[in-house]
């Protein structure tokens, strides 16, 4: 089933993509040959309207359009070659736009559903799912050294002189705070599994109250609220916004440390590692699978905006290039240079996945 849900995933945010580049193509006055679901061979045409032809295709991991003239050919006036390039720029482009789009959208559509989030006081009422989330743990502390990671729930705690059961930042600290630095233990839900964690408060971790003991984390409550369409649509823009660079930002630093030989894979995820995370999601409800679809559409976007050949971004520099040097790439070029990043690629996604295999059988 799960394999099914990253097949159905994956052919949603590819189709969503090329539909970008259909869309755009179509109001360029490019000629547009086929519109395919899935990738050839061909099974079925769907229909047919004016000259394009809408296609199932037997092999189920995305789609594709078929713009004349893409491969440089200008027997039509409508060639995606024999427009201007201004035009060629924003159908390369369109795809990219697309799928942040569509990020927006799921995301947008997340919060009505309803998906984990820091609540607010006022929130507490109205939430489900409550819990005291870990969200940051401080390097040499007590609960660094116990073990204790960003993203465990906190379920409960325990010392020589009772038991704390709750979901309120202050309560919590409060309860650490007054064990005098005996050990405290806790129990923690992490990934669906719960972990005994056994930790010594410490003073002087609290910059604010060095006398105060304290385990070195910071939580936060964390619960599931929908949010109303208008107050999702605004905090689906912020949130969008603040993913995107965020992986614009990781991405940077990934392949510059591919191409310095310095990349760290450990935080990578190929297909293997990312059907896992998609499975894990729709186990978890909705708004969490439309979540982790929001943020792959946004690598995706963001990927195929790198000047990487047989990328989008790839073919934007050709059309860039073409644009300064005002002739086209010889097609022997082009072909040579697209064949080169497509290797490249290939080679990337055989490494990152043999990773992620690493990863589950060690």
């Amino acid at each position: 089933m799960e394999v099914l849900i990253f097949i159905a995933v994956i052919v949603a945010l590819i189709v969503v993509h090329e539909f970008g580049h259909f869309v755009a193509a179509k109001l360029s006055g490019m000629r547009v040959d086929e519109f395919g679901l899935g990738y050839p061979p061909r099974a079925a045409v769907i229909a047919k309207a004016g000259e394009t032809v809408y296609t199932l295709n037997w092999l189920p991991f995305g789609g594709f359009v078929k713009i004349y003239g893409e491969d440089g050919g200008k027997g039509d006036p409508r060639a995606f070659s024999a427009r201007p390039r201004v035009l060629q720029a924003l159908v390369l482009v369109a795809g990219i736009v697309m799928n942040l789009l569509f990020a927006y959208a799921l995301i947008t559509a997340a919060l009505v559903s309803g998906t984990p989030r820091a609540l607010s006081a006022g929130e507490l009422a109205q939430a489900r799912d409550v819990q005291l989330a870990v969200a940051n743990v401080l390097s040499g502390t007590p609960a660094a050294r116990a073990g204790l990671l960003p993203g465990d729930s906190v379920l409960s705690v325990k010392d020589a002189e009772g038991e704390w059961h709750a979901a309120d930042p202050a309560s919590f600290s409060a309860f650490i705070a007054k064990s005098g630095g005996k050990n405290v233990e806790l129990s923690v839900d992490r990934n669906g599994s719960e972990l005994s964690i056994t930790a010594a408060p410490e003073t002087g971790i609290l910059p604010n109250d060095p006398s105060r003991y304290a385990l070195g984390v910071e939580v936060a409550t964390i619960g599931v609220v929908p949010l109303s369409f208008g107050a999702a649509l605004v905090q689906g823009a912020s949130l969008t916004w603040g993913a995107t660079t965020l992986t614009a930002e990781e991405l940077w630093h990934f392949f510059y440390g591919v191409f310095t030989l310095h990349a760290d894979l450990s935080q990578v995820a190929g297909p293997v590692g990312i059907a896992g995370a998609v499975g894990s999601a729709s186990m978890q409800g909705i708004g969490d699978l439309f979540s982790i679809m929001a943020i792959i559409s946004i690598n995706l976007a963001l990927i195929n905006l790198i000047p990487i050949p047989a990328l989008d971004g790839g073919r934007l520099l050709f059309v860039i290039v073409e644009s300064v040097i005002r002739r086209p790439i010889k097609a022997s070029v082009a072909r040579a240079v697209n064949a080169a990043g497509f290797a490249f690629l290939i080679l990337l996604m055989v490494v990152v996945t043999a990773h992620d295999i690493f990863k589950i059988v060690r």
